[in-house]
């Protein structure tokens, strides 16, 4: 058998990969923006529900039309659920939440703490590694940046609950990370796509659930499919949950994981960017202080941090045991060639 296939992957063109990646860091970077203008006109769970749950069922059926199995069982389902549940009723629920009042660029800075609360995670999960001195320290100066965007609320601390967004997407970080953890640790025997479409359809049936607990088929109408929300809706369909995933699921398996993770330092500056260019929203010093601070912070975790040390380990394994499956698949070649000679296989070194 020839491993070399395995050995040696071929490289796809630049062009191709630099084209994925404007992809992903255009569609994810933009989405802040694009949820920011439709749960203006349209209830915020259910924005997110929707959008989701046909996502979701999008891939279901891309899946069905290649005869490729879903990977549905009933065993480990609940904690597919309960990742799906907070990966997308804390994470996209939050988040449209807090961009009712919250704007979109101070949300993505926000945003930006993820890796910082998956860092935090992952040390106190068991069994993991433990964040180096380096890791740290990255923890704490993605702190300083939160607080340097709170500031303002520090002078009139009644308005931290007057607006509780800054809250919200905080929360919204840290459920998305928890979920990502448990997902990881527990992921579902199935394709990636299978399984993202099982967490997608579940975590938009989820939100649709708490959509109508908290009431928002009461505030649903006609009028609220403005041209903004539909327009909204439309381009995180396409744009956010199918281009942005599909480029990110063609990187992983073409580049390393470190470097599509650079998505996280891009995605801030460019809902940065975008609020204010696009939405007019006002860009304050605070807001790009502190999202330099956390991205510091989160260069600083993702280089010395427990993620980091376990993806290195996994990768690093990989080609040891493709070399040692060449290794014992060329002394199985010698030992039958020396078969059909009639020689002795106990002389195989």
């Amino acid at each position: 058998m020839d491993y070399s296939p395995l050995l040696h992957r071929a490289r796809p063109p630049v062009a191709m990969v630099a084209l994925a990646f404007a992809a992903l860091y255009i569609s994810w970077g933009t989405t802040y923006l694009a949820i920011r203008e439709g749960v203006q006109d349209f209830p915020p769970f259910f924005f997110a529900g929707f959008r989701l749950l046909a996502a979701g069922l999008v891939l279901v059926a891309y899946l069905l039309l290649r005869s490729e199995p879903l990977g549905f069982r009933w065993r480990g389902m609940g904690w597919t659920l309960l990742a799906a549940v907070l990966m997308f009723v804390g994470g996209n629920g939050l988040l449209s939440l807090a961009e009712l009042t919250l704007e979109s660029a101070a949300a993505a800075v926000l945003g930006a703490t993820t890796p910082l609360f998956l860092a935090l995670i992952e040390v106190i999960w068991p069994g993991r590694d433990r964040l180096t001195s380096r890791g740290w320290l990255g923890l704490l100066i993605g702190l300083c940046g939160v607080l340097v965007i709170f500031a303002p609320q520090f002078s009139d601390p009644a308005s931290l609950w007057q607006d509780a967004g800054p809250l919200l997407m905080l929360g919204s970080a840290f459920t998305w990370a928890l979920g990502t953890v448990l997902a990881q640790r527990r992921r579902p025997k199935a394709s990636l796509l299978a399984a993202a479409a099982q967490q997608m359809v579940l975590g938009g049936i989820a939100l649709c659930v708490v959509g109508l607990v908290v009431g928002e088929g009461r505030q649903l109408g006609p009028e609220s499919f403005t041209p903004r929300a539909v327009s909204a809706f439309v381009y995180l369909l396409i744009v956010g949950s199918l281009i942005g995933f599909v480029a990110f699921t063609w990187l992983m398996g073409h580049v390393s994981a470190s470097l599509v993770g650079t998505y996280a330092y891009v995605n801030p500056g460019v809902a940065v960017l975008v609020g204010g260019l696009i939405a007019g929203e006002t860009i304050t010093l605070g807001i790009v202080s502190g999202m330099l601070i956390i991205l510091l912070g989160v260069a600083l975790v993702r280089s010395g941090g427990a993620n980091r040390l376990a993806d290195d380990k996994q990768e690093n394994s990989q080609p040891r045991i493709l070399l040692a499956c060449r290794d014992r698949a060329e002394q199985n070649q010698k030992c039958r060639s020396r078969i059909a000679n009639d020689e002795s296989p106990m002389t195989t070194p």
